[in-house]
């Protein structure tokens, strides 16, 4: 990797035109005070390329050695002799602007038209040379620092998108493993024995397709690698033609001013010839040939990233091709060779581009026409960088398809894809490949368009390619219709874990309760409410309602209006229709039978994935249940509560905080819009002394 070693050496001729420029920028100042500043500028000048020659030259840090020593009677730069040549004799640009400098020591004349034409010609075009070659480097190094960050990119999602999720699916997989293996060992019939085993199904399924894509990000990741070191950095330190017009506009424009002295100044012709000849023999070729004979550096491509399994799960770096995964597989070949077969032309068109696009500025070099160049090399770089872009892309598709062609061994699954597009589902819909709902108004789902069939986002690809094209003519996925030999043989044994509440399918955003202290009483609004949900109600001041449910610690009401619209009213918005505010009806009592009176506080929220697990929030606290099988005793991993609305359960022992807790009652002011207070009776919870568990 030579980039900042290349950057350097461009930096370094880009500080020699700038030099240059103020070199004959001060020369023209200089012109006008006679020959003796003239001679004092030519030593500043001399100074400064003793100070920057070895930079621009050899670069920065050569590789070869090379001491240095100055000789202060001559004023040159001495070193150590490679054989038969002194190590700046054999830079040819650096031999040009040294007989500059000699030819204006030695040149004591001035002109004023002289001086004129030096400001008004040389010194401009300098700058623009300089500032044109600046905007390429500074094009070249952003791209440089783009597909870097593109490569570094690619290695992370291995990491954070594949590796971590992979060990998250595998560490799930563990855990409803643990879970079903506890219910074989309390050996009572459970009647969720086969939504279960389905669960454990769906999430070894989820792990596997987080290996395969692990595995296939990891042989990306390689591929991208290799054409980074091997295609990208090559292209990208080629800048041969860079630096080549970058010297060549220098020289020209340097030859321009001794043209200029020339014609004002015949005494100097003989001393501005010699500097003629030497900008002359400048060849870029040379001059590049030296550099890089100096800056040779060994180098090997690193090693190819592997595959690691996880830390507490066995496997093998073998892409898995069961039947359901191998769908995956099957289905994610296809996306590739179809992105890939529009990626292909739109690659040939910007190659052809480029390939033009290069045929101009070189014809326009060849000219030495440096104002018609700018336009040609900025869009023959916008060219070669999307062409990158594009070949990268192209590598990926390709590693992905040759990798999962390469497994699957021709089985490339069936011939009439599905058209899935993003849908949204204002009515639950069942997914066609895992059986779970799909609902709700963010694209969560997607539909195929030719025969009807919806699925989640995340199942797209795990449906095989059976398209009957008959709009309602599907059949849904056979793969996952049993349960596996492992969770059939321990759904035998397995009965009721215990009777817990089924979770409720209600839309609504709050918890219905049967504790109220009346039922259809009226209620007033005392300000207007704008619905900004489908759940939520129109309300105007001094409308009567009719309150259907009441607020349960939400601060919200179900109420119905004269016309019989229903929805939910903020609490603090009404009050009742004899002008008292709504009161928020108490949370039921505890079981306390059933609790041990040692609370813990959630640290996180969890939502419950099975009937006999409990759904708590970040900041609940939960009783834990007596018994010698309840509370702390449940099982590794897991304990046992109860909600503050008496709801028993399990739930990850990790995301609680405690036990040492206890309940004490507090009067809590509410405030609510317009100034009004009210008084509530609110549960707070001190904690004695917690520990983390």
């Amino acid at each position: 990797d030579q980039v900042d070693c290349i950057s350097s050496l461009f930096d370094a001729h880009l500080d020699l035109l700038a030099d240059v420029r103020e070199l004959y920028r001060d020369r023209a100042v200089l012109e006008r005070e006679y020959a003796v500043k003239l001679k004092q500028l030519a030593k500043k000048a001399s100074e400064k390329k003793n100070k920057n020659g070895l930079s621009l030259v050899v670069g920065d840090n050569p590789t070869k050695a090379c001491t240095e020593s100055m000789n202060q009677q001559k004023h040159v730069l001495s070193s150590q002799f490679w054989p038969g040549t002194h190590i700046f004799d054999g830079s040819t640009l650096n031999h040009a602007y040294s007989e500059i400098l000699s030819s204006m020591s030695t040149s004591a004349q001035d002109h004023i038209n002289l001086a004129e034409a030096l400001s008004s010609q040389i010194t401009e075009s300098l700058k623009a040379v300089e500032r044109r070659n600046d905007d390429y480097k500074k094009k070249q190094m952003q791209f440089y620092h783009t597909i870097l960050a593109g490569r570094d990119k690619i290695y992370a999602e291995r990491i954070k998108a594949s590796k971590q999720k992979y060990d998250a699916d595998c560490a799930e997989v563990e855990v409803q493993r643990q879970k079903q293996v506890r219910k074989l060992r309390l050996s009572v019939h459970d009647r969720h024995a086969e939504r279960s085993a389905r669960q454990y199904d769906l999430q070894r399924l989820d792990m596997l397709n987080s290996k395969n894509v692990y595995i296939i990000s990891t042989a990306t990741a390689n591929s991208v690698k290799t054409k980074f070191y091997t295609e990208d950095l090559p292209s990208l330190e080629d800048v041969k033609e860079l630096q080549t017009r970058l010297v060549m506009d220098f020289v020209g424009v340097v030859t321009e001013a001794q043209n200029i002295q020339l014609s004002h100044q015949d005494i100097l012709k003989d001393r501005l010839a010699t500097v003629s000849a030497a900008l002359i023999e400048v060849q870029p070729d040379k001059d590049q040939a030296l550099f890089v004979e100096s800056n040779i550096r060994p180098f090997s491509l690193p090693d190819d990233w592997v595959f690691e399994p996880c830390s507490n799960y066995y496997d093998t770096g073998d892409v898995c091709i069961d039947p359901a995964p191998k769908v995956f597989l099957q289905n994610k070949l296809a996306r590739s060779r179809a992105k890939l077969r529009e990626l292909n032309p739109a690659l040939g068109k910007k190659r052809a581009d480029a390939e033009k696009y290069r045929v101009m500025f070189t014809a326009c070099a060849t000219d030495n026409t440096s104002g018609d160049t700018g336009d040609a090399m900025n869009s023959y770089l916008d060219a070669a960088h999307e062409i990158t872009a594009l070949s990268t892309s192209a590598c990926v598709l390709n590693s992905d398809i040759n990798t999962i062609a390469d497994v699957l061994g021709g089985d490339e699954g069936g011939s009439s894809p599905h058209v899935f597009k993003s849908s949204a589902f204002s009515i639950p819909t069942t997914c066609g490949y895992c059986k779970v709902s799909i609902w709700g108004l963010s694209k969560q789902g997607k539909t195929c368009k030719s025969c009807g069939l919806s699925v989640h986002s995340k199942c797209e690809l795990n449906v095989p390619a059976e398209c009957s094209n008959v709009h309602g003519d599907y059949k849904a996925s056979e793969i996952l219709q049993s349960p596996s030999a492992v969770s059939i043989s321990e759904s035998r044994f397995s009965t009721s874990f215990r009777e817990t509440p089924k979770p409720s399918s209600s839309p609504v955003p709050h918890n219905t309760s049967p504790h109220v202290e009346e039922v259809n009483r009226l209620a007033r609004a005392i300000f207007d409410f704008a619905a900004s949900s489908s759940f939520e109600l129109n309300v105007t001041e001094g409308t009567v309602v009719r309150v259907l449910e009441e607020d349960d610690g939400s601060g919200w009401v179900k109420v119905a209006d004269s016309e019989g619209e229903k929805g939910l009213v903020p609490a603090t918005y009404l009050e009742d229709a004899g002008g008292r505010p709504l009161e928020k009806s108490e949370p039921p009592q505890q079981i306390s039978q059933q609790g041990s009176g040692i609370y813990v506080r959630a640290l996180y929220g969890y939502q419950a994935q099975e009937p006999e697990e409990l759904t708590i929030h970040e900041g609940d606290f939960v009783e834990l249940s007596s018994g010698t099988n309840g509370g702390q005793n449940y099982a590794d991993g897991w304990w046992e509560g109860l909600s503050t609305d008496g709801k028993k359960g399990i739930f990850p022992s990790n995301y609680v905080r405690g036990p040492g807790c206890q309940i004490q009652e507090h009067k809590v002011a509410e405030h609510v819009p317009g100034g009004f207070g009210l008084i509530i009776s609110q549960r707070f919870y001190r904690c004695r002394q917690l520990t983390i568990h």
